[in-house]
């Protein structure tokens, strides 16, 4: 079995990554992205500490450790260890990074775990995916899912208004050529691999879209294009944006060849819409992405707690109002994680968190997410520009007016004005806006998704016939 690379290593790989008209040469050391890649490299870290390691790492069947997102569930215990994995990687940056692979790595696992379900009908598959299955797990490969296509014209469904689209351009013995663009690819600078499919599901007009492919950033042809960078190179100042600015990504094909083994559907609109929808698949990944909620939601509440705290606002009665409709917020989120798990069923031998609890806490999210942001704006008020420039003028020679005027209920001039700046990082920066943006779309258009939920929700017949037997 070949030998994982150091991740710091893997990142010199030519991979074409642009942003500001140039290409990054060095990836590691660049300013947009050297704060994140520590941040990574630091979680990494935890794997091999011997305090850590336990709550990160299983034991696979062939004796090597492996990271807790690949384990295929069995048990309600396994899906607690997965739940403790994700949150703890996502406490250490407060729930803000968000594509930190355990989400692609769950499609993953969940085409893998249910791979036997396709074998009689696309013969092929299930060796593909055990291959990429054991290879990301073993090689502990980071990753990340792209689905959507660029927003060039999106009311014209004409063939003109498909240019541009992700396809085969050319195949050969050996494998296909690509060209085309995805969007929107979080975290593709850095990572080891794409996972890149088609978000809707495709029409037999439109085969040439309906493709799965497994791409690695360093492809020859692939151009990874940056949007502007957020993270300031001022951690005191900018404690999220300096550390945890996750980057976003068009992702640019110019004849990009793809072995075969890479192919995972090939043109054919059933099959890859069967992968997106994959029971497996889906709910294991939206486990991962309602844990990561619970985490941010935490530290929301932590905030928001404190601002009012240091301001002495807790002694109101309507700014206790909203501190509590964050914690509900929060316990709501807690409950339908738990209730999940609390009613998983084993599905083709692999232990699936319950659909309606997920399904409910990620549409609550996109609209409790923006709802918390605007409370913590409320709490802070005016306080939050209540601050000097940088932290650093602590130290300046009006230092001792700043101590003084700056001070809150029971913190230091120089405590108070990091918490503030905390909070101004999530709610002001441009970090801040792109996180609220992420919320409300990163699962899909809300009112798609709502929509979804009332139409897959299986009890409606049953609540009719109730309500018309109490009338009799």
């Amino acid at each position: 079995m070949s030998q994982a690379i150091p991740y710091i290593q893997r990142l010199h790989d030519d991979r074409n990554v642009w942003i500001n008209g140039k290409k990054v040469n060095n990836i590691e050391h660049h300013p947009a992205f050297r704060g994140t890649i520590c941040t990574i490299q630091s979680l990494l870290n935890l794997q091999k500490n011997e305090e850590t390691k336990s709550l990160l790492m299983y034991r696979t069947e062939e004796g090597t450790d492996a990271h807790l997102s690949f384990l295929i569930p069995r048990t309600h215990e396994d899906l607690q260890k997965k739940r403790i994995a994700y949150q703890y990687w996502a406490d250490q940056t407060f729930g803000v990074m968000s594509r930190l692979s355990e989400y692609s790595r769950s499609l993953i696992t969940g085409w893998y775990a249910n791979r036997a379900e396709y074998e009689s009908s696309h013969p092929g598959f299930s060796e593909k995916i055990a291959h990429y299955y054991q290879q990301s797990r073993d090689l502990d490969l980071l990753s990340t899912a792209a689905g959507h296509d660029p927003q060039r014209n999106r009311s014209n469904i004409t063939k003109k208004g498909k240019e541009g689209l992700l396809r085969i351009t050319r195949r050969n013995r050996e494998g296909v050529f690509l060209s085309g663009a995805k969007m929107i690819a979080t975290a593709a600078p850095y990572v080891d691999e794409l996972l890149l499919f088609s978000f809707h599901k495709r029409s037999e007009s439109e085969r040439e879209f309906a493709n799965v492919f497994v791409v690695p950033v360093h492809a020859k042809g692939l151009h990874i294009v940056c949007r502007e960078s957020f993270a300031y190179d001022h951690p005191v100042d900018y404690p999220l944006s300096s550390r945890f600015d996750e980057m976003d990504a068009v992702l640019i094909f110019d004849e990009v060849f793809l072995p075969w083994e890479r192919v995972l559907v090939y043109e054919d609109p059933e099959f890859s819409w069967k992968l997106r929808i994959d029971r497996a698949a889906s709910l294991l990944s939206q486990h991962q992405t309602v844990v990561r909620l619970v985490s941010k939601l935490e530290s929301v509440v932590a905030i928001g707690n404190e601002l009012a705290e240091t301001a002495g606002a807790t002694a109101f009665l309507h700014v206790k109002e909203k501190l509590a409709e964050l914690i509900i917020q929060l316990e709501t989120i807690k409950a339908l994680l738990i209730a999940s798990e609390h009613h998983a069923q084993l599905y083709n031998g692999v232990l699936l968190p319950a659909p309606n609890f997920l399904t409910t806490a990620r549409n609550l999210g996109t609209r409790f997410y923006p709802r918390a942001l605007e409370i913590l704006q409320q709490i802070g008020a005016g306080g939050l520009l209540q601050v000097p420039s940088s932290i650093e003028e602590f130290d300046s020679p009006i230092r001792s007016f700043l101590h003084e005027y700056y001070k809150g209920t029971y913190s230091s001039a120089k405590e108070r004005t990091k918490l503030i700046k905390l909070a101004w990082d999530l709610i002001g920066s441009p970090l801040g806006a792109r996180h609220e943006l992420y919320e409300r779309f990163y699962s899909g258009d809300p009112v798609r998704t709502y929509a979804a939920q009332y139409h897959s929700y299986q009890h409606k017949q049953r609540l009719i016939d109730f309500a018309y037997e109490v009338l009799k």
